[in-house]
């Protein structure tokens, strides 16, 4: 049996869907480098952990409402949409055990949600560790910089008013301890 903590920044926080969590997510997770730095599939700007451009903010957490970690993360991945179990993080600080992906992608926050995960006496921490891809062709197409990722939602606009809305959707709905540079210059250049 394992004490497990899902952890959460985007939109798992307002729409957990079939995320088997034993109570709502609460604004008392780590602080960790959170930036709107990933496009999604359908064009939207997400929140994904980045060490070098990510703006420390308080993530949520919720306990798991399953005792196996490798089910936990199944849960999450499915969750998420995702089909590979390995883009969900995840530390168990006892026996060392931690995801690969993560440690390459964000070593220092590996570390940070091991010691808050130790601290409240979890046994594992869970994630989504999706890392940026604004600089793939298709993507952003250059590399992460603020100023590139209000070109790419202007683009977007002119483009594709309705993906571009939804794409504001997005960033408008994220939770409020999540104050990025992004968010901030899109909040002056379409205010509500």
């Amino acid at each position: 049996m394992v004490k497990s903590v899902v952890l959460a920044w985007g939109s798992s926080v307002w729409a957990p869907r079939d995320l088997q969590i034993a109570s709502k997510f609460a604004p008392n997770g780590p602080l960790l480098p959170i930036e709107f730095c990933r496009v999604s599939d359908d064009g939207r700007l997400t929140l994904a952990i980045d060490e070098t451009f990510g703006a420390l903010c308080k993530s949520y957490s919720a306990p798991s409402a399953l005792e196996d970690l490798d089910a936990a993360r199944d849960n999450l991945c499915r969750s998420e949409g995702m089909t590979d179990a390995r883009a969900i993080g995840f530390v168990e600080p006892a026996s060392g055990r931690q995801s690969d992906l993560a440690m390459q992608s964000h070593p220092q926050v590996v570390a940070t949600i091991g010691a808050w995960t130790e601290s409240l006496g979890y046994d594992a921490a869970i994630w989504t560790a999706l890392t940026s891809n604004f600089d793939d062709w298709g993507k952003g197409g250059e590399p992460f910089s603020v100023s590139a990722a209000l070109e790419y939602l202007e683009t977007l606009e002119g483009e594709d008013p309705a993906k571009f809305a939804h794409a504001l959707a997005y960033i408008r709905k994220a939770p409020p301890e999540v104050e990025t540079p992004v968010r901030e210059e899109v909040a002056k250049r379409w205010p509500l």
